[in-house]
Parts: C-alpha cells; structure tokens; sequence
C-alpha cells in the first residue's frame, strides 16, 4: 500500500466517529476525498457525498459507513465516575479495563473503565460477564461537581485509538467496522478519477452515518442520490480463526482477497460483472452466501425508490466489534481496485435487469 493511502487510513482510524457523532471522520474523509473528487458535499443527515462525472450514466453509488461503536454518557453519580450505555452492538466481555476518551466540545477527556474486582466477587459473579450498567468510567474526578465541569451527559466515548503492524501486512485496530469500508470507496473514486477518459458513469463515494443503528444514512443518501448501481463496502467475518464452524457461515480468510456476496440482496448481474472483472484483472475474490437481506447499507440501497441494482463487497475481519479487529492491507488494496475497474467497465448501455 503507498505511503499516502496509508496515511489517509490511519487518519480515519484516529478520527472519533460513534454513529450519530460523526463530525471528525466526515472532516478527514472530506479533505481527503476533495483532492480527486468534482463536488463534494454533506446532506442534512450528515453524510459526506463525493461525486466524479455528474453528468455521465448511469450513476454509482458506494457506500462505507463512517461510524464505529461507541459508548455515551448517561449518568454521573455523587462520586464523579460516569455510567454510559452502547452506540450499537457490542459484545461486553473486552469493555472492562480499558482506556477510552469522552470527547467532548472542549476536547477529549482520558478515562479508564472499571468493574467490580475479581477478589470481591462471589464464585457464580465470576463465571458472569458483566452488565453495562454495572461498569463504569473514572476519570480521576472527587465528585459529581468535578466530573460535570468537563463531561456532560450524551457526550460520546470511543476507545482509545490503537492501530499497529501485527505482522507482515496483517494489521490491527479499533474501528475497522466500517472505517476501512470508507477507505475502500474513497481509493476506489480516486483509482477511477485517474482513469477519468474511460469514466462513462456518474460515481458517487458516499461515507454514511449512523449504520450500526440502522443503516439511517444510506437509507437517506441513496434517496437522494437515485443511483442504478449501489456497492455497499463493509466488513464481514473472517472464518479462519478458532470456535467459527465454516459449516454454518461459510469459508472468509483474511489475505484471501475482497468477498462477493451472492445472495438476494446481490443483484445478479452486478455480482456477475464484479466476477468477471476480478478474473480480469486477476484480483482473487471468495464468495459469501446471504440467502436474504444482510446487515450492511446494501439492504436499505436496495429498495430506495423503485429499487437499486445493489452488491456487498467486503474485506474478511477477525474478532469483530471488538477493540483489537484483525485485517489485511492487502485486502483492502484488492477491493478498491477490482471496484474502481468495475466502474469503469459500465457505461448507459449496461443494463442490470435480471
């Protein structure tokens, strides 16, 4: 991976982005793409639209939700330590002992977040993963007077951000789902803009909000948007780890290449073109089966309007939704290529009726 899409990732791994706080990721995500982009704007939702060829057809949409899990505070007691709840859905077992910042408009504030001592607990507390509510956050405040001069209730909370080389191109980080999916359409736009003569179609890179609470911003971008193409970007399972039975979910490994989604939320001939291509281009690709609607943008975009010819490409992530996600570079490499040929193989005459 150059020095530079490097950077630009790393950036987005920094950016603070639970869904509904969006505002630093969609600043890092604007500046990057207004280097390549014809028109860059944000909707009233919050989604961050980078258009190249307006003019041309049909237009293509991508998608890469820009906001991550997080935490929000909801209490504060006389104490001064703070009680949040979850922004999405989060496995509570690694929540305990770690360091996360409460950002708030002054800026960030470190804290530490606690539970009950394992010397304290009783046989049967052991053997049981904590509740939300029965953790907490110390920011070192004496009191609740202490705690509010420099937190407020609803300010969001991340981990602390923690990206780093495991070994070879194998790399590690909170907040891979879905920043890499923002990465990934952000260099698919830039590897087309370089290409622009063979650009026939319109492309839209959109980094959209609020997807782990509902693939809200999708739902309003594509709307406004009216592509005939959507390409949802997002993570999906790697398999080649212990406890996951390839029998029940299929065979994902990371390094392996982008993962095709074959399914009913995959438009046939959008799948099949993205196929083609990859043998064109000679970029590997696996293949996920989806037998209805998935969790991803791909779902809503699907049936905005009078319906969107939609397909899932996504980059194999081990342990996500947890702070310490596993993938490979080289995946995601792979994935901005075959969609930015893929883009520009489509011209008007395309047609993606089934």
């Amino acid at each position: 991976m150059r020095q530079a899409s490097l950077d630009f990732l790393k950036r987005l791994l920094e950016a603070p982005s639970p869904s509904g706080y969006e505002g630093p990721i969609r600043e890092v995500y604007r500046a990057e793409v207004s280097g390549y982009a014809d028109r860059v704007t944000v909707d009233v939702h919050g989604n961050v639209i980078a258009a190249l060829n307006e003019q041309g057809r049909p237009r293509i949409m991508l998608a890469g939700h820009c906001d991550e899990l997080g935490f929000q505070v909801v209490h504060v007691d006389d104490k001064g330590f703070l009680y949040f709840q979850t922004i999405g859905g989060f496995d509570p077992g690694p929540i305990p002992g770690r360091k996360v910042r409460i950002h708030t408009p002054k800026g960030p504030v470190l804290g530490v977040i606690g539970k009950k001592l394992i010397h304290l607990m009783t046989s049967e507390e052991r053997d049981k993963v904590p509740k939300v509510h029965e953790m907490w956050i110390d920011i070192g405040a004496g009191s609740r007077k202490e705690a509010l001069s420099v937190v407020s209730i609803g300010d969001p909370i991340t981990y602390d951000p923690n990206f780093e080389v495991l070994r070879k191109d194998l790399v590690v980080s909170k907040g891979f789902d879905n920043k890499m999916g923002v990465f990934v359409v952000a260099e698919a736009m830039r590897l087309a803009s370089e290409e622009r003569k063979r650009l026939k179609a319109s492309l839209f890179s959109v980094a959209t909000v609020q997807e782990e609470v509902g693939l809200r911003g999708a739902r309003t971008s594509a709307y406004g948007i009216d592509p005939v193409v959507g390409i949802a970007v997002d993570v999906t399972w790697a398999t080649d780890h212990p406890d996951i039975d390839p029998r029940q979910v299929g065979r994902m490994e990371i390094g392996k290449g982008p993962v095709l989604v074959r399914g009913a939320n995959a438009n046939p001939v959008v799948y099949d073109l993205l196929v083609a291509t990859a043998k064109r281009e000679k970029i590997p690709y696996q293949v996920e089966a989806a037998s209805g609607g998935t969790g991803t943008d791909a779902n809503v975009m699907q049936m905005t309007r009078a319906g969107v010819a939609t397909a899932i490409v996504s980059v194999p992530l081990r342990y996500m939704h947890t702070p310490v996600e596993v993938l490979s570079l080289k995946d995601l490499g792979q994935a901005a290529r075959l969609i930015a040929a893929f883009v520009l193989r489509v011209d008007e005459r395309t047609s993606f009726i089934p």
